[in-house]
């Protein structure tokens, strides 16, 4: 096998012949050949070699060939010679996502500026498009794609089935549907890697590490749909308790109870953006009032051991650890912000007045000339964390966001797992670097999935 990197050339030939420089073809070991077979994603042609005297490594493909293998433009690509006489373009890379309203400017809502990141680093580097569901024919494995051109706008192109599908769908509900069950199971039956395969329930994160002791440790004492005697129970085990919905996300409805001999029971939550704090004297005024507002079923919930952790100004942090695995397909950390909760609020969510933060500036007021030490300590638990999710989960995993906490006794604890994560910490100045270190290793993992990594990197 033989792996480069050439400059493809398009022609307007009607002749099912491509052209190649010497350069090239004595890289891909193809100098005595007269004939290939030439493939871009499923999709392949029988062709005609003919050798051109030119500088470099070229390929100029006709018309002819491209309106089966359907080539979308020129520029810089890998060449992949897997099989005697068998040579890949490519690789074709697939974002997947949708949107409620698509506009011609926006296709994919909020998630459009992302994809463009996406597609613009991946320009020159593989055939980078996004895709909706609606827009694949599985009758003849085609898809109607997004490019971007030149002046940063959109193109509609058709091209063959990808090599590789990086999952951005944005809703749990449109992953749940039948459909898209079904897109993922088909994309699978074919044998192109799919990554992410859905977002997590909390119940999914729990039952992932049951058994994994080790990672275990850091993961607070978790029950899944309490009963009013377990709650009870864990108030007053742990003094506090999180109480938050299994698919919830921006820390909507999550509630902390707190007991406190002698004063009572209380709840915290944040409503119509305004932090709510209520006394109860008897526990049974707590739960009535829980059941008042989501059912006496209480579904759907898990109750959490609640952590002390460490404080600014009286205010606790935690932090979120952006997760990728490389292109040498091991799990790294890329990004880390810091969130520093909002007086009186539940969560450290910006939305409800938490503040980002560089971690090692929070870690210093906090753990002063030990921060780096921490920290480090912190990157090992996450990879750890990573790495067992991984080994229990049934389908391939890519990304990661965690939800760490460190408590004063420098404990790391994890209250959180996102299979897609959001993007906001790279919104604070000191992480621009690494949100786009985030997306070069997007690629990076495409390339790995795909078969398409460069020799002297394997």
């Amino acid at each position: 096998m033989s792996l480069t990197v050439c400059n493809v050339h398009l022609t307007p030939n009607s002749e099912k012949m491509i052209y190649v420089s010497h350069t090239l073809l004595k890289q891909l070991k193809l100098s005595n050949k007269r004939s290939i077979r030439l493939r871009l994603g499923r999709a392949s042609i029988p062709v005609t070699l003919k050798p051109i005297k030119k500088a470099g490594k070229h390929l100029y493909i006709s018309s002819g060939i491209r309106t089966t293998v359907k080539v979308p433009k020129a520029g810089s690509v890998f060449l992949l010679n897997e099989t005697d006489g068998h040579i890949q373009l490519g690789p074709l890379i697939g974002i997947l996502s949708d949107a409620s309203i698509r506009t011609a400017t926006s296709p994919f809502g909020s998630r459009t500026g992302f994809i463009k990141q996406i597609l613009r680093a991946g320009h020159n580097k593989a055939y980078v498009f996004a895709f909706a569901p609606r827009d694949i024919n599985w009758s003849n494995e085609t898809v109607f794609a997004y490019f971007l051109n030149e002046y940063g706008g959109w193109v509609r192109k058709t091209v063959p089935l990808p090599d590789v599908v990086y999952n951005r769908l944005p809703s749990r509900r449109a992953e749940t549907s039948t459909g898209i069950n079904n897109l993922r199971e088909r994309f699978i039956r074919k044998k192109i890697p799919f990554f992410n395969w859905s977002f997590f329930n909390k119940s999914d994160v729990y039952a992932l590490l049951e058994g994994e002791q080790d990672a275990n440790r850091y993961v607070p004492e978790s029950v899944m749909n309490p009963n009013s005697d377990t709650i009870k129970e864990m108030l007053e085990r742990h003094q506090f308790v999180y109480y938050k919905p299994t698919a919830g996300s921006l820390g909507i409805g999550i509630y902390r109870l707190t007991y406190l001999t002698k004063k009572g029971y209380f709840a915290r939550y944040t409503n119509n953006g305004k932090n709510v704090l209520l006394r109860f004297k008897h526990f049974s005024s707590l739960m009535r009032m829980l059941e008042g507002r989501h059912g006496r079923q209480l579904r759907g919930y898990v109750v959490q051991q609640g952590v002390r952790l460490a404080e600014i100004d009286g205010c606790p942090i935690d932090f979120r650890f952006h997760m990728h695995k490389n292109g040498d397909d091991q799990w790294v950390v890329v990004g880390i912000g810091a969130k520093k909760a909002g007086k009186g609020s539940v969560t450290t969510h910006v939305k409800n007045g938490g503040q980002l933060m560089a971690p090692k500036q929070a870690l210093e007021r906090t753990f002063g000339e030990r921060a780096d030490e921490v920290l480090d300590r912190a990157k090992e638990v996450a990879i750890e964390l990573a790495e067992a999710i991984e080994r229990n989960h049934p389908h391939l995993i890519g990304e990661l966001g965690f939800d760490l906490g460190i408590d004063r006794d420098e404990h790391v604890w994890m209250f959180e797992a996102n299979a897609k994560p959001g993007r906001s910490i790279f919104k604070h100045p000191s992480l621009r670097i690494e949100g786009r270190s985030s997306i070069e290793h997007i690629l990076e993992h495409c390339l790995f999935l795909s078969k398409f990594r460069r020799r002297d990197e394997q």
